[in-house]
C-alpha cells in the first residue's frame, strides 16, 4: 500500500522511541506509590522468564539454638527460602496518525508538534493505567490487570491465592496480610481512627521493619486530617521528599490518591511497608514501543506506533503490609 505521505512516516517511530525512557520516568513521578518504589530502589526490572518469581523467607532455621561446650550441634537442612510467583501482565495505548493528517501537518516541526501531543496524552493514559492497577486484584481485563495492593492487601486475607501460594492453609499463613476491619461509622470518626490505626500499626511492625507510606482515599483522609486537627497536632500538610503533600502516621508518609483522578479505593487506607514491595517492569517492555518499524493499517492510510508495558506489582512479605478498610 503505498502511503500518504512516506518522506514523514518515519516521525512517528522516531518521536515515541526518543521519548520512551522520559514516560517511564514520569509514570514513576506521578505516582507515590511508584516514587517511593524509586527512592527505596524496589524497582526492579527483570528481563525474561515465564513468570516473574519473588524470593522470600517463610520460616526460621530450625538449627539456631544455644549449647554448651562440646554439645552436638544441628546441621539438618534448613529450607526457609522460596518465591512467590507472579503473572506477567501486559499494557499498551496505540498512537494512531492517518495520511491526511500527515498532509495537513506537512512540515518536520508541526508534525513533531502533532506527535508530541498525541504521545503526551498516550503517556498520562498509560500513567493512569498503571496507577489505578497498583490498587487492582488482578481479575480486570479478563484476568490481565496488573494484581496490585487489592490482591497483596485484600480485606479477607485469610482466603485466595497470591503469588501462587495459598493463604487459606496453615502453612500459608505467613502470606497473610493485616486487617482492621471497621464499619463506616466506626471507622470514619475522628475521634476513633487514631485508635484503630495504632492497632493496625502494631500488628505490621516487626523490630525495624514497619509502614513508611500510607495511601489514602479522599474519605480516610480527611477524617485523620480532622483527628489531627481536634488533637492540636496538625499544622500545615508540607511537601515531602516523595514531591507529594503529605501528612504523617508515627513516621510514615500519610498521602492523599483521592480527589480527581484518584484511585484508592473508597473508605481505606493502605499501610505499606515498601521494604518488601516490588515494581517489576520487564527491561524490554517497559514504556517502550512495540515495534520500531512502521506499522501500517492494512486496509486504511493510517499509521500506528503502539506504547507497550509489561510486568508487575509484587511482594517479598505481604505480612509486613495492613489495610484500613471503614466500609464495614
Amino acid at each position: 500500500m503505498a502511503f500518504a505521505n512516506p518522506n514523514y512516516s518515519d516521525i512517528m517511530a522516531t518521536t515515541i522511541e526518543s521519548r520512551t525512557r522520559k514516560i517511564a520516568d514520569n509514570v514513576t513521578k506521578n505516582n507515590a506509590i511508584l516514587a517511593k518504589l524509586s527512592t527505596k530502589g524496589r524497582i526492579k526490572p527483570f528481563s525474561g522468564g515465564y513468570q516473574i518469581l519473588q524470593e522470600l523467607s517463610f520460616a526460621e532455621n530450625s538449627n539456631a539454638g544455644y549449647y554448651s561446650g562440646y554439645d552436638i550441634l544441628p546441621v539438618g537442612i534448613a529450607d526457609v527460602i522460596s518465591a512467590a510467583q507472579y503473572n506477567i501482565k501486559q499494557a499498551a495505548c496505540p498512537v494512531i496518525i492517518s495520511g491526511l493528517e500527515m498532509l495537513q501537518n506537512a512540515g518536520r516541526e508541526r508534525m513533531i508538534d502533532l506527535m508530541d501531543s498525541r504521545l503526551s496524552v498516550a503517556e498520562s493514559t498509560m500513567a493512569n493505567l498503571i496507577s489505578g492497577g497498583l490498587y487492582a486484584n488482578g481479575t480486570g481485563y479478563g484476568g490481565k490487570e496488573i494484581d496490585g495492593l487489592d490482591a497483596a492487601v485484600p480485606v479477607n486475607p485469610a482466603v485466595g491465592t497470591y503469588g501462587g501460594i495459598d493463604r487459606s492453609t496453615a502453612i500459608g499463613t505467613f502470606w497473610r496480610s493485616q486487617i482492621s476491619d471497621q464499619t463506616a461509622t466506626n471507622g470514619l470518626d475522628p475521634t476513633k481512627i487514631q485508635g484503630y490505626w495504632n492497632a493496625l500499626w502494631a500488628k505490621t511492625v516487626r523490630g525495624t521493619n514497619r509502614p513508611d507510606l500510607i495511601m489514602c482515599d479522599s474519605t480516610v483522609w480527611a477524617v485523620y486530617m480532622a483527628s489531627l486537627q481536634a488533637l492540636q497536632r496538625f499544622a500545615q500538610a508540607e511537601t515531602g521528599a516523595l514531591g507529594f503533600p503529605t501528612l504523617k502516621f508515627m513516621d510514615a508518609d500519610v498521602i492523599l490518591d483521592g480527589g480527581i483522578g484518584g484511585f484508592c479505593p473508597a473508605g481505606t487506607a493502605f499501610f505499606l511497608d515498601t521494604d518488601y514491595l516490588f515494581y517489576r517492569p520487564h527491561s524490554a517492555r517497559n514504556m517502550v514501543p512495540l515495534a520500531p518499524n512502521k506499522r501500517y493499517a492494512t486496509n486504511q492510510d493510517a499509521e500506528v506506533q503502539i506504547l507497550a508495558w509489561a510486568g508487575n506489582l509484587t511482594t517479598s512479605g505481604a505480612q509486613f503490609q495492613g489495610r484500613y478498610d471503614a466500609n464495614g
